[in-house]
Parts: C-alpha cells; sequence; structure tokens
C-alpha cells in the first residue's frame, strides 16, 4: 500500500472539487492529495505567524484571518481562492478559540 492511500483528505477539501450534481471530484486522486497536503501544510505552517500577528498589533483573531486571507490572493498566489477559503477555515480551526 503506497503512503498516499494511508492520507485521509477531509471531506471538506474534496468539496471544493466536487462540482454541483456530480459525487466525484473533478482532480485525479494524486493531484487532490497534492493541493490538500499543500493547503494543510500551509495553515500549519500560518499559526504561529498568525499568533504573532494578533499579539504584537494587538487585533483580534477575525483580523489576522482577514490580513491572512488578503495575503493569499493576488499575484503569485499559490492556492486557488476556494481553497484560500479552505486554508482560512483550517487555521481558525487550528487557532481555536
Amino acid at each position: 500500500m503506497s503512503d498516499e492511500s494511508q492520507i485521509e483528505i477531509p471531506p471538506s477539501f474534496v468539496a471544493l472539487y466536487v462540482p454541483p450534481g456530480r459525487i466525484k471530484p473533478t482532480l485525479p486522486r494524486t493531484e487532490l492529495t497534492q493541493r490538500y497536503e499543500l493547503c494543510e501544510d500551509m495553515a500549519q505552517m500560518l499559526v504561529d505567524t498568525a499568533r504573532t500577528l494578533e499579539f504584537s498589533l494587538g487585533i483580534t483573531q477575525a483580523d489576522v484571518l482577514q490580513r491572512v486571507a488578503q495575503g493569499l490572493q493576488g499575484d503569485g498566489a499559490v492556492v486557488s481562492e476556494a481553497e484560500a477559503g479552505w486554508v482560512i477555515t483550517r487555521l481558525a480551526e487550528l487557532l481555536g478559540p
């Protein structure tokens, strides 16, 4: 069994690639796994940055998430708009209340 088949991709991420009325993602499993790993890694890496921003600037977690979301968009973005939304949601989960 390959390592790739060991990775559980959350339904919330798979849903980004399932068009309305369909049940299968538009990406092959390998590519879907790569995209998920990129987004999960990005969310994990942003935790320390987000916490630092929150405390050093004295702003709310919501403000931090908004700033990070802006940073994930625009020229040179490595994630799609939908993936950026998923990264922000995952980052919020990792940061907790």
